[in-house]
């Protein structure tokens, strides 16, 4: 039997938080914490999203929807590819489902689980070389005072933050029309995106 390593531990602690329900920075979570992510020493590759949905709260898997289906697209990887956790990390800046807003909308991401966990859980991730900075919640995490005015100047300025991050628009049909309107992202970013990922997975 292996032993648990740093990695382990870390992840076993995460996985058991319940911060937003003890020990709130604001409103407590309204539901069980179920934090979800996937890590691994030897990834090379993480999927900074922003946080899990509805559908994701109840699987307990990431990115099992139809936002999941539009991101392996995107990436040129099989489902199996995609989930195996050797090679792509999954970390969201919120671990767990945040609620819904009075419009029915998903709240953002819990501040507790950036400020607490992803310090020392990246630097247990010591083989990435790509993050994919799924949103504009990771996007200001990650990028800091680099980060554009926006998320479309964001992404569009994304050679600038290569070859460690990718910005991406968050992959849900509720962005098609930003798609539509930006059709550089589909005709330069993502052939890149896709290279460089069948590059880091083999």
């Amino acid at each position: 039997m292996r032993a648990m390593t740093k990695l382990d531990r870390l992840t076993a602690d995460i996985r058991a938080c319940r911060l937003c329900v003890e020990s709130p920075l604001k409103t407590p979570l309204p539901h069980e914490p179920r934090p979800v992510l996937r890590v691994s020493p030897t990834a090379r590759i993480c999927i900074a999203g922003q946080a899990p949905g509805t559908r994701v709260h109840a699987s307990g898997m990431p990115f099992t929807d139809p936002s999941g289906d539009r991101l392996r697209d995107w990436m040129g990887v099989t489902p199996d590819e995609f989930y195996d956790d050797a090679r792509i990390a999954i970390v969201p800046m919120g671990f767990c489902f945040p609620g819904h807003d009075a419009k029915g909308g998903d709240l953002p991401p819990r501040r507790e689980c950036a400020e607490t966990w992803h310090e020392p859980l990246f630097k247990h991730l010591p083989q990435l070389e790509l993050i994919l900075l799924v949103g504009q919640y990771a996007q200001a995490w990650h990028l800091g005072r680099t980060r554009k005015v926006s998320l479309t100047e964001t992404v569009a300025a994304w050679r600038e933050y290569q070859p460690r991050f990718i910005p991406l628009p968050h992959p849900s049909w509720r962005n098609n029309a930003w798609i539509k309107k930006n059709p550089w992202f589909e005709e330069d970013l993502l052939p890149v995106l896709k290279r460089d990922v069948r590059r880091l997975i083999g």
